[in-house]
């Protein structure tokens, strides 16, 4: 498996926005690095290779330089736990929807049975 774990790697924000570059196609380092220019490019190379140790990118050798792109399938790990919680989210609201639904069904059959029966002739 991988040596970092995937929700370790996208937990640092400049490597989310790697990511998210690199969804538009790959890039090279120097690319990726003029994208921050508030951080040393260094520091944009311990990121890719957090990223790529994560397995959410790869590197492929063109020449020189190293042209990135990113691996969608370590996301899956994240989009099935994001399910997990969100079904749990869902699942509350819709049980808390369905005793509702009872209440106003019983508060409904209850007004139903005490109001007075209805004259169908008009008293006009």
């Amino acid at each position: 498996m991988f040596a970092v774990d995937v929700f370790d790697a996208v937990a640092d924000p400049v490597r989310r926005r790697i990511v998210v570059l690199l969804v538009a196609g790959p890039r090279t380092a120097g690319a990726l690095a003029a994208a921050f220019p508030e951080i040393s490019r260094p520091a944009v190379s311990r990121h890719l290779r957090v990223l790529r140790e994560a397995g959410l990118i790869s590197a492929e050798l063109v020449g020189r330089e190293r042209h990135y792109q990113v691996d969608h399938r370590p996301l899956q790990e994240i989009e099935r736990w994001l399910s997990t919680v969100r079904g749990q989210v869902w699942e509350q609201r819709l049980d808390a929807l369905e005793t509702e639904v009872h209440r106003t069904r019983r508060d409904r059959t209850r007004a139903d049975e005490e109001a007075p029966p209805r004259d169908s002739r008009s008293t006009a």
